[in-house]
């Protein structure tokens, strides 16, 4: 058990005070950040040399990669969103930030041409904001110029009510997605409009019936508790609402606010009391006696749901993401590189603009390089914040050594009951699962999350 974080040479100890102070101070603190990537992009700066892509995935070892499309154009900012978007609905905006992406698609084929895509996903953003004709031209440059085999990649793309049209979907259709994502947030009109909610509930609704008659394989429905204004009758509506569609996927997410967000971090405890983690617990309930079984904290989903295809095998870790467009970030085993980052309109439409002139996209200059304890703090993150765990063989089988002799600090999480160790499988238990932000959060290394808090949005 550790006396101090995992990187300043801290001294164990068996006292079993410790590690209830320990447990009391982290689950104090339930959310303190989302952890959906590791390093997170707010860690990333200037590389010393720019990097030739060429170079760069020549030798990736990952077996097969997953291409990612970035749109960065919504209709409007929620008040909870803090990503790299732009309120823009200018159809001559969006075709020209298309050229650009089939630009960069044409230069960047040839470098990741000899592994197939076991996956491909178009996010943002809203990549249905797009006419359909530009929605259309995406799955080409994904097919005709990257080389993508519709029959063996897992498809997922991201919506949102406004913007769900038959055309579209159509289109979706016509081209093998699988997935289809669409964030809802609340079926309660006065929590949408308190987080600057472009559509109606009633329309959330009419959005979702459309796309169950059109039988995708998953659809997922996104959910967020602790919104202002929010009660536990009031979200166990939405989420009745949610489940009524039977979706196979609901992702549930706590409201998170940031300096940069429009909805404001105190307003989260405007009444004096957090409920996020009685909100969380009550939608864990629900969601399990529906039939969904939980996959992370955030994930439910149903265990019927069946793509149909032959799919190729792609690895948690997620390495070997090749990101296109302005805002996506690309992996490779040793370096994570993207464009610059902004949240502000002034400095996101600078960003885009930067991408959209560009004429040459082969070379990484602003990224995170990864020494090998970032690689295996990667790996150990990504995997262990699921309820699939950590196989301690597979760490082994990577990087050579023992996963608890890397980072004993996980003996705390294993005395604490917030993990179990079981047939070399390293998981948290439920309670632990409950807790999944504090305890990543927890696990960053205190070098990395220096460069984060020292980060200054423009």
């Amino acid at each position: 058990m550790l006396l101090d974080s995992p990187d300043s040479g801290a001294t164990l100890t068996n006292d079993p005070g410790f590690v209830r102070s320990w447990k009391e101070q982290l689950t104090a603190d339930p959310y303190r950040s989302y952890l959906y990537s590791y390093p997170h992009k707010t860690a990333y700066s200037e590389l010393d040399q720019p990097v030739l892509l060429s170079e760069l995935w020549r030798d990736e070892p990952a077996e097969t990669f997953f291409l990612y499309m970035h749109i960065p154009f919504c209709g409007a900012r929620c008040g909870f969103c803090n990503l790299f978007t732009l309120p823009d609905k200018r159809q001559s905006a969006h075709e020209q930030y298309v050229d650009a992406l089939e630009r960069q698609a044409r230069q960047w084929a040839p470098f990741v041409s000899h592994k197939p895509f076991a996956r491909f996903a178009i996010g943002g953003g809203t990549p249905t904001l797009l006419a359909p004709e530009l929605l259309e031209r995406l799955f080409h440059i994904a097919e005709q110029t990257m080389g993508l085999q519709p029959d063996q990649a897992s498809i997922s793309v991201e919506t949102s009510p406004e913007t769900v049209t038959e055309e579209r979907l159509h289109i979706l259709k016509e081209h093998g997605v699988d997935r289809v994502s669409m964030g809802v947030q609340s079926f309660v009109e006065a929590e949408a409009a308190a987080i600057y909610r472009p559509q109606m509930p009633t329309q959330a609704g009419r959005a979702a019936e459309l796309l169950k008659q059109y039988r995708f394989p998953i659809l997922n429905l996104d959910l967020i508790y602790g919104l202002p204004g929010q009660t536990l009758e009031s979200w166990q509506y939405s989420l009745r609402c949610a489940v009524s569609f039977q979706p196979e996927e609901i992702f549930i997410y706590p409201l998170y606010t940031r300096e940069h967000t429009i909805v404001k971090p105190e307003q989260i405890r405007e009444s004096g009391v957090d409920n996020r983690l009685a909100y969380y617990e009550a939608a864990r309930s629900c969601l399990l006696a529906k039939g969904y079984t939980q996959y992370s904290m955030r994930r439910f989903a149903r265990s019927d749901a069946f793509i149909g295809k032959k799919l190729l095998p792609y690895g948690c870790q997620e390495e070997g993401m090749v990101g296109l467009g302005c805002g996506a970030r690309s992996y490779t085993r040793n370096v994570h590189y993207a464009s610059r980052y902004g949240v502000s309109r002034s400095a996101t439409a600078s960003i885009i603009a930067d991408y959209v002139g560009a004429q040459r996209y082969d070379t990484a200059d602003y990224g995170f390089v990864l020494s090998k304890h970032e690689q295996k703090r990667r790996f150990l993150l990504k995997a262990i914040l699921h309820t699939e765990g950590l196989l301690a063989s597979e760490y082994t089988r990577r990087f050579g050594s023992d996963v608890l002799e890397d980072h004993p600090e996980l003996s705390l999480l294993l005395d604490s009951g917030l993990g179990h160790l079981q047939d070399g499988l390293l998981r948290l238990t439920e309670e632990g699962l409950g807790y999944s932000d504090a305890i990543g959060d927890w696990l960053i290394s205190s070098a990395v999350r220096q460069r984060m808090e020292g980060y200054v949005l423009a």
